[in-house]
């Protein structure tokens, strides 16, 4: 009765089989459609450098005044 009511189990070579379907449904053979130049890939990247150290560089620059502030009473 187990063995009815378990569910079937996966070989390796089943499971590598669906894996690899997988990662060739994802791979795009076709050129693409817009070609992004230099200057906007650059433009990109600025964007995300600024965005992830903008909010580090702040705090970076306010150390001192969060050292004055006394702690908060519980």
């Amino acid at each position: 009765m187990y063995s009815v009511l378990r569910k079937p189990s996966l070989t390796k070579s089943m499971l590598r089989k669906a894996i690899q379907q997988d990662q060739r449904s994802t791979i795009c053979r076709k050129p693409p459609m817009e070609k992004i130049g230099p200057v906007l890939s650059t433009f990109a990247m600025c964007v995300f450098a600024v965005t992830i150290l903008a909010p580090a560089g702040w705090i970076l620059h306010h150390i001192p005044e969060y050292r004055q502030r006394s702690p908060p009473k519980p």
